[in-house]
């Protein structure tokens, strides 16, 4: 494939990563309410929204380099990613779900126990659940697919020649590392850029009378970003 052909493909990989995730609440609510939540510090907030990040574009990447390797068509690889999809959105709204539950019932507890203790004088905020939080989001990120980075990756492979010529294949290799990264740096960086603008905005906003229900909220929050995924398609 040309240059010309390479860079605008580069080019609307960068276009399509930033809309792709600035339309899809997916990729940043979760973490800005979680971190809101456990008052994580933006830093913290940022990493686990990096990591997830690329959790997210790797497992797109590594399926799409996988049924490119093995000459898999196009509509598979959709199919695919269609079923990890659902299962990611499902997994979403069923994570925050439980977690809004767990923040109803932590709520009552320190409502009942006063300042947000547990007995014996162990405060909330340090519970195991930090640990399960990352690892749940982590894993529903991972699941998450990047449907718009197949067709993407596809393009350059197929359109750089024979598969049997090693020129070719050398070039279609080049492609594909290229608009992959320009799909996942624009991705992220979006990712993160929401998010810090976010926590800095929320940090404005007096929430001292929802912090009882903060967990809950965040929760409903979530639920909420995986519900509207499932019913508008994002």
């Amino acid at each position: 494939m040309s240059e010309t052909s390479l860079t605008i493909l580069i080019w609307t990989a960068i276009s399509i990563g930033f809309i792709h995730t600035l339309i899809g609440p997916d990729h940043y609510v979760p973490f800005i309410a979680i971190g809101k939540a456990r008052r994580w510090s933006v830093s913290k907030t940022l990493a686990v929204t990096f990591s997830c990040g690329v959790g997210h574009v790797l497992s797109s990447v590594i399926i799409g380099v996988i049924g490119i390797a093995i000459g898999t068509a196009l509509g598979d690889l959709e199919s695919i990613e269609s079923v990890r999809g659902d299962i990611a959105s499902y997994a979403l709204i069923g994570f925050g779900m439980l977690y809004g539950i767990w923040g109803l019932y932590r709520a009552k507890r320190s409502h009942r126990h006063g300042h947000g203790h547990l007995p014996g004088g162990k405060h909330l905020d340090e519970h195991d659940s930090r640990s399960v939080t990352f690892w749940t989001l982590f894993i529903i990120f991972v699941l998450g697919p990047c449907e718009p980075l197949i067709p993407l990756l596809m393009f350059p492979a197929l359109a750089g020649g024979a598969a049997g010529a090693s020129p070719a294949a050398a070039n279609n290799w080049h492609g594909v590392a290229l608009v992959t990264a320009a799909f996942g740096i624009t991705t992220i960086g979006t990712m993160c850029a929401i998010v810090y603008s976010a926590i800095r905005g929320l940090s404005l906003v007096n929430t001292a009378g929802l912090e009882r229900y903060i967990h809950a909220l965040a929760g409903g929050i979530i639920a909420v970003s995986g519900i509207s995924i499932r019913l508008f398609g994002l």
